[in-house]
């Protein structure tokens, strides 16, 4: 269903977002999926989060572009804590947000400027290039969690918000 929908998405020119669901569930395989958002549907995924953990570990995503750790405790994951992230994810976040911008510059010529030139880049122009990289269908965002548990759903509504700010502005 996700290929017909994203065939119909192609041809109609609409921007996309993933969103790898049920990272909480036995068999949830982050880098499984985003493997098949490549070969199945063509895209080139950026990824915006990693998940701390799988299936019973599941503790939150790492946000690539803020650097920080997102968990969702309560009822429903309502209750949303921003943090440092865990230091047995420091390593793959570094080199997920790396390949993250490098990604996206390859897709976005005045971030790839910036890239280039070895200057330092901020969140802003990340989010930036994102967006732009985003709207143009070069890219696919991809983000992590749990829907059906409300783990995540706060940051992917959070993104297709500054996605739809930038669309608007248009």
């Amino acid at each position: 269903q996700s290929e017909t929908v994203w065939r119909q998405a192609d041809k109609y020119g609409v921007p996309r977002i993933c969103f790898v669901n049920k990272m909480d569930r036995m068999g949830a395989n982050f880098e499984r999926c985003v493997e098949m958002i490549k070969d199945r549907l063509g895209a080139i995924p950026v990824l915006l989060q990693i998940p701390m953990g799988a299936e019973d570990r599941f503790k939150g995503v790492i946000d690539l572009v803020k650097m920080e750790a997102i968990t969702f405790e309560g009822d429903r994951g309502l209750t949303v804590t921003r943090g440092p992230i865990p230091a047995e994810f420091v390593e793959a976040a570094q080199l997920a947000r790396e390949e993250a911008v490098e990604r996206t510059a390859e897709n976005d010529d005045v971030l790839m400027e910036s890239f280039l030139e070895g200057r330092e880049i901020s969140e802003a122009d990340l989010v930036k290039a994102i967006r732009r990289a985003t709207i143009a269908g070069k890219i696919t965002p991809v983000l992590c969690g749990s829907a059906l548990k409300d783990k995540g759903v706060q940051t992917l509504l959070d993104a297709v918000e500054r996605i739809k700010d930038e669309l608007r502005e248009r």
